[in-house]
C-alpha cells in the first residue's frame, strides 16, 4: 500500500488521501455555494495537498475512518440542499463557471473512479489523473 506502481504515480494510500482532500474542498464549496452570491473558489492543487497530507505515514484503518466520516458528513448535508441553492453558480479557478447542482453531481462519479483505482489490484489505471477543478 506505501508503494506506487509505477514512477510518478500515487500508493494507495495517496490515492485514498486525494478522496479525503476532495471531501474536504467539496465540502468547503457545498456549505459556501450555500450562502447566496456566486462564488470563486481557488484551484485545488491536488499533488501539493497529497504530498502535504502525508497520506503514506497513516494508518490504514486511520485513513478509511476520516474519510468514511468525511464522506457521511458531505452527504448529509448535500441531502439537505434547496432546490435554489442548487442553481447557484460557482466559479474553481480558471474553469468555467458550473452549478452546485453539477459540483454535486460530479462528485460520486470523481470518488467512484478513484475507489476503482485502490481496489484494483494490478494498479492498470494509474494513480493520478487529469485535473478537474471540482475535484
Amino acid at each position: 500500500s506505501a508503494r506506487p506502481w509505477a514512477d510518478g504515480k500515487w500508493t494507495r494510500q495517496q490515492v485514498l488521501g486525494h478522496l479525503v482532500d476532495s471531501a474536504l474542498n467539496n465540502y468547503h464549496r457545498v456549505i459556501r455555494a450555500q450562502q447566496g452570491a456566486e462564488l470563486r473558489f481557488p484551484d485545488y492543487d491536488q499533488r501539493h495537498w497529497v504530498d502535504a497530507g502525508a497520506y503514506v505515514e497513516r494508518e490504514w484503518k486511520d485513513l478509511v475512518q476520516l474519510w468514511s466520516q468525511l464522506n457521511r458528513q458531505l452527504a448529509h448535508v448535500i441531502a439537505r440542499i434547496s432546490d435554489a441553492a442548487l442553481g447557484r453558480v460557482c466559479q474553481i479557478g480558471d474553469g468555467a463557471p458550473m452549478t452546485l447542482e453539477d459540483v454535486v453531481r460530479d462528485y460520486p462519479r470523481h470518488l467512484q473512479h478513484h475507489l476503482r483505482q485502490i481496489l484494483d489490484a494490478e494498479g492498470a489505471e494509474g494513480r493520478t489523473h487529469p485535473p478537474f477543478t471540482s475535484r
